[in-house]
């Protein structure tokens, strides 16, 4: 027997993320922060074991390929790259026109240029920097956010190279250091950096404590991708829920 059968008509909130091989966290984040207000796809890009300068930059050549794995039929309000580091590494501008002209999207971002425009949106321009990894890796990055008008004058690290040890920094952990980091100091607020960081559920109470937003790479990138896409967010913290100190 052969059926007829009806087509349903597309969605119109659609994702795409192309994040790294050894991320165990930013797409339970998305799927958080988002709930049914969008659908997300994924592809992924090999990243080695231990991070360093040369292995972010060796992820360049394996985003276009990625990211036209991504179902081609769909239409996408943004597609984001999920990895803080290696966009610095590689270079705000240079990781858009990759996904640009690998996929069909309105709306390209990464975690650098989300906290810029985070920054922007609260007012901010000296956050304290809390990184996982080694030096040369994260003067990178400060540098490039530097050259994008935000400061980072107070910095800590875990000094972890090695990726499946970040995915596992305890929550405790992490808001110790931040407390540490902000306390004394002239800061507008504290930036927990890398994808693989799990600091979703503790955002809103470090907040209360510290009395100074806490942005963490996940949440200014699904911030700026849903802000591009015109999705809705439900999540801690005041990127998500204060009023804009600028209109961008």
């Amino acid at each position: 027997m052969e059926f007829d059968y009806d087509i349903d008509p597309p969605e119109d909130q659609n994702y795409g993320l192309v994040t790294l091989q050894s991320d165990e966290t930013i797409e339970q984040d998305f799927r958080q922060l988002f709930g049914s207000s969008a659908r997300l796809y994924v592809t992924r890009v090999p990243s080695a074991p231990e991070v360093s300068a040369e292995s972010l930059q060796a992820m360049e050549a394996h985003i276009p390929t990625a990211a036209s794995l991504l179902p081609p039929q769909i239409s996408y309000q943004t597609i984001g790259y999920g990895c803080t580091s290696g966009s610095a590494q590689i270079g705000p501008t240079r990781v858009a026109d990759l996904l640009r002209n690998s996929a069909t999207s309105l709306h390209q971002t990464e975690p650098v240029s989300a906290l810029v425009a985070a920054c922007q949106h609260l007012g901010l321009s000296r956050i304290a920097f809390l990184s996982p990894y080694v030096a040369d890796v994260s003067d990178q990055l400060r540098n490039v956010l530097a050259d994008r008008g935000v400061a980072s004058p107070v910095f800590g690290s875990f000094n972890e190279a090695h990726e499946a040890r970040v995915a596992r920094i305890s929550a405790q952990s992490l808001c110790a250091a931040a407390q540490s980091l902000v306390t004394g100091r002239d800061v507008d607020a504290v930036f927990l950096s890398c994808t693989n960081l799990r600091t979703l559920g503790f955002i809103g109470p470090l907040e209360q404590t510290l009395g100074i937003p806490v942005l963490s790479s996940n949440l200014a990138l699904f911030w700026h991708m849903a802000r591009l896409g015109g999705a809705a967010l439900n999540g801690p913290g005041q990127l998500i829920n204060r009023t804009p100190s600028v209109v961008i």
